[in-house]
């Protein structure tokens, strides 16, 4: 495992969830960290807990120009991106056929697809110029498995966070850049509180936790530059939809 002190990563909805914890066990590592979200409060309560290495950049991702803005004035400040964490994410209650209207449709996808395509290739040409980087997106269960649960929008979103991954390893790997689509079961996060039933306190305790996930982003970005995890999908023991067919089968 290499040592990442000094290095600077760029996490995006970084205020809460996945974002906030791959912050904070990135900066534990020893990592600069650049906090980005849509709220000023919940990236200044995540830089209150790492200090001095952390900084906040206010973004959102379904804005282009601002997120090659906000690329920019990183790499003018520190000269370099080691790692792109891509967590900024969002579903909506209406998310079936027919509830899911094209407002929401355009608003799921521009963040959680188009938001991590633009920050890739807002830190891409960096990366391939200093001959090493790690661009870690942060996709879902969903990314593989379609179901009912997460609906028409949030699924297509993270199919294609998937693929559009994959076609970074095959482009950028000759120039040491890597990138891993990290696909989680059910976390325990904010998200989870848009769905038409939210789960109960006691599912969400079985559940995998941020800081889970967080750790394993930091072994990633840890890891020796001549691998590449190109996808890990990571779920709960309890896994909700494992357990009910399995009930389903004792009947």
């Amino acid at each position: 495992m290499r040592d990442v002190t000094g290095r600077v990563a760029w996490i995006t909805g970084a205020g809460t969830g996945i974002g906030e914890a791959a912050a904070l066990a990135l900066a534990e590592a020893g990592m600069t960290v650049v906090l980005s979200g849509r709220r000023q409060d919940k990236l200044e309560a995540v830089a209150g807990r790492i200090g001095g290495r952390a900084e906040i950049a206010v973004l959102d991702v379904a804005d282009k120009a601002a997120v090659a803005e906000v690329a920019g004035g990183i790499l003018d400040r520190h000269g370099r991106i080691d790692v792109l964490v891509s967590s900024a994410g969002v579903n909506v209650p209406g998310r079936h056929w027919h509830q899911l209207d094209t407002d929401d449709w355009d608003r799921v996808i521009r963040i959680d697809l188009d938001g991590a395509f633009y920050c890739a290739h807002a830190v891409l040409p960096a990366m391939i110029e200093q001959g090493d980087g790690l661009i870690v997106n942060v996709s879902s269960w969903a990314g593989n498995h379609v179901s009912m649960v997460t609906g028409a929008a949030y699924t297509a979103a993270k199919h294609g966070l998937n693929a559009m991954t994959e076609t970074i390893n095959m482009e950028a790997g000759l120039h040491g850049v890597r990138a891993c689509a990290v696909c989680p079961g059910e976390v325990a996060t904010p998200i989870l509180d848009n769905r038409p039933e939210p789960p109960s306190a006691e599912d969400k305790a079985r559940m995998v936790q941020p800081e889970d996930c967080g750790d394993i982003i930091a072994f990633l970005a840890r890891l020796p530059p001549h691998v590449c995890i190109n996808e890990l999908t990571v779920s709960p023991t309890w896994n909700r939809g494992y357990v009910g067919q399995a009930r389903a089968l004792k009947r």
